[in-house]
């Protein structure tokens, strides 16, 4: 198994204590993906030069003995719809221009301040609302268990990293699935945090998207956590602060929770038998630790709602998005923007009212019927490459089955703002990770954080590698 397989926090400690440079690790990096990406094709733009002087930079401040932030020389990708000063940001699509960006997006100075060498971008959907990470700019992002099977979306290219071996951790995003979904595909520990747990210079999609970051290890999820979660004043609103840092969670007393077991999808397609297998071994699992797990049927959405966010709100954003030649954008972005100019200002507003005033009787069940709820991440396994995106290209207007299947127990989390964690805890008979989820209550990441690291080693996920990224 490669180093990078190993934690960052650990990796980060052995940076600290000379056992390893940062440039040894940059070096396999770069290695190991010129190894593996020409089949995978995770990391879309790179720059070498700079992540190798980062890394002997960084270097170079161990050996001076510097006061060393927690991450200090770590290799990590930084999704492609997500801006870098410097770097371009095309948003994956033929019609953005790949000039550099003049400035960074806050999560970008966070993950800096906190250590990282930054190692390219990877892949995404175009613009971001595609549950598989395929793009006509720079191609399809295939899954390392098994390449003819799509990694999902739209933090694809980020999973594959991690998956394969490149970087110990990677930067994601999640909109309505984008972290978790990848996580299950790929079998990978993926947490969405809560709204404005991450600060944002611009709160998109009605303040649904949030970053993060894909992990193979708990406690790098919530170690990684602390230091995405800073106050930063540019941002226009912040989550409460955690009683005590995320890192101290993992290994913590969970308590006995009621947990609510969630089986049929909220959006009523059909549930795949390897999708209940996983949330039923999770909730086995956390019975045998003492807690109380029982059906539930939360009240969710109300179809409005969800139409509102899906028809109204996302296009909206989608028409706002600064192309260069809109022309040029996949045949299903284009439906969606020309979508967006059926509506006006008053259907927005409309839209995200019914939203906000469904999420308080929503949020209220956390606490008051169960403490956390349990799901499938996905309603199915990962699909074919090539399928979901021809089916959006092909008759956006159709059901489109399979895209809505991925969806169906993560576009509410991001709705309501509820942080929600998926987990590696399912292999199907395919030989394909699925993932099971659970949704905290607001602003309950910690929660999540214990019940997740309680259960890493019994699911032993840690250590299980695809065939041939050892």
């Amino acid at each position: 198994m490669t180093v990078l397989h190993q934690s960052a926090v650990s990796l980060a400690a052995a940076i600290r204590t000379r056992e390893i440079s940062s440039v040894e690790l940059v070096t396999e990096a770069i290695e190991r993906r010129d190894r593996f990406d020409p089949q995978l094709n995770a990391i879309i733009w790179r720059d070498d030069e700079t992540s190798l002087a980062d890394a002997r930079a960084a270097d170079a401040a161990v050996a001076r003995g510097d006061d060393l932030p927690p991450f200090h020389g770590i290799p990590l990708p930084i999704k492609e719809l997500t801006w870098v000063a410097g770097q371009p940001g095309t948003f994956a699509s033929l019609g953005v221009s790949d000039a550099p960006r003049e400035h960074s997006d806050i999560v970008v100075d966070q993950l800096r301040r906190a250590g990282f060498v930054l190692f390219g971008r990877s892949n995404s959907p175009e613009a971001g609302p595609m549950s598989v990470t395929e793009n006509q700019r720079f191609g399809v992002t295939r899954n390392p268990w098994d390449p003819r099977y799509s990694p999902a979306g739209s933090s694809g290219g980020a999973a594959v990293a991690v998956a394969a071996g490149y970087t110990p951790v990677a930067h994601a995003s999640d909109g309505g699935g984008s972290i978790r979904m990848p996580s299950s595909a790929t079998g990978l520990v993926g947490l969405k945090p809560s709204r404005g747990r991450v600060p944002t210079l611009i709160p998109s999609w009605e303040h649904s998207i949030t970053d993060g970051v894909i992990t193979r290890h708990v406690v790098d999820t919530a170690a990684i956590l602390d230091e995405l979660s800073r106050v930063d004043r540019r941002a226009v609103y912040t989550a409460p602060a955690p009683q005590r840092p995320f890192a101290a969670e993992i290994g913590a007393p969970t308590g006995r929770l009621r947990i609510g077991l969630l089986l049929d999808a909220p959006n009523g397609v059909p549930v795949d038998r390897e999708a209940r297998v996983a949330a039923e071994k999770l909730a086995t699992a956390l019975e045998g630790l003492g807690h109380i797990v029982e059906p539930a049927r939360p009240q969710l959405f109300s179809l409005e709602a969800v139409m509102g966010f899906l028809d109204v709100i996302v296009n909206a954003w989608l028409w706002a998005t600064p192309y260069d030649q809109p022309e040029l954008a996949e045949p299903y972005i284009a439906a969606r923007r020309r979508r967006a100019t059926e509506f006006g200002a008053a259907d927005y507003a409309i839209a995200a009212a019914r939203l906000y005033a469904e999420t308080a009787p929503v949020a209220a069940q956390w606490g008051r019927d169960f403490d956390v709820l349990l799901t499938p991440t996905m309603a199915a396994p990962p699909p074919l490459v090539g399928t979901v995106l021809a089916e959006a290209n092909d008759d956006f207007a159709g059901p489109r089955v399979a895209e809505n299947q991925m969806v169906a127990f993560t576009a509410f989390c991001n709705i309501a703002g509820l942080p929600a964690i998926s987990l590696p805890v399912h292999t199907s008979d395919l030989g394909l990770p699925i993932g099971a989820q659970l949704v905290g209550g607001p602003f309950g990441e910690a929660e999540l954080l214990r019940l997740a690291s309680s259960v890493e080693e019994h699911f032993g996920w840690t250590t299980r590698i695809p065939d041939g990224y050892r």
